[in-house]
């Protein structure tokens, strides 16, 4: 593709006018989905990104168990809250109602970091799967998601994002693979997979 400054002067036109028509200031809530690799690099890249402006965060990790997790290893050293579910992937599970009573009481950790009004923004990494699995009820979810302070913003990831959880976000983005290390033989690598 070639630079076109006729091409270029367009666009910045139709960016300038989307700026000026955003003038609504509020917390947000985003979701990251779909079947790629990234999604909660994403949300943990945004809550670091608020780390950064001196902004106060806390994360929840549905389904990941208590194996080493470099993104958990800097929170806590940050003391920044974090609460994780530690009962792993389903597909390990071999009580899924003792996963179920798990992915509640992760729930109500959300739900209290999500009503705190001193929180700037909270990560709710892989809540998708807790919808999917119906461990976690999705009317629940939206009814604390709408009693949220209003400067808050939520992060929600995992796979397969409910459509009523979609069409309540504000902003979603969809993570699709195109090629994996995993499938080339390659093993997950500390630092850059957990």
């Amino acid at each position: 593709m070639s630079y076109n400054p006729k091409k270029q002067a367009q666009h910045k036109e139709h960016v300038d006018q989307a700026i000026e028509k955003a003038q609504e200031e509020r917390g947000q809530v985003l979701v990251i989905t779909g079947n790629g690799k990234g999604k909660t690099t994403g949300g943990f890249g945004t809550l670091f990104r608020a780390l950064g402006h001196q902004q106060k965060v806390a994360a929840v990790q549905f389904v990941k168990g208590d194996l080493e997790c470099g993104e958990r290893n800097l929170l806590e050293q940050l003391n920044v809250p974090v609460h994780t579910m530690n009962t792993g992937f389903s597909w390990n599970s071999e009580d899924k109602e003792v996963d179920k009573q798990a992915a509640q009481i992760a729930w109500q950790a959300a739900k209290s970091f999500i009503t705190d009004p001193s929180l700037d923004l909270v990560l709710l990494d892989e809540l998708t799967y807790m919808i999917t699995w119906g461990f976690i009820e999705l009317d629940d979810i939206i009814t604390t998601l709408k009693q949220r302070p209003t400067e808050m913003s939520v992060v929600i990831t995992g796979r397969a994002a409910h459509r009523e959880l979609k069409e309540y976000a504000d902003t979603i983005s969809e993570v699709r693979p195109e090629k994996h290390a995993f499938h080339q033989g390659l093993k997950a690598r500390q630092g850059l997979d957990w």
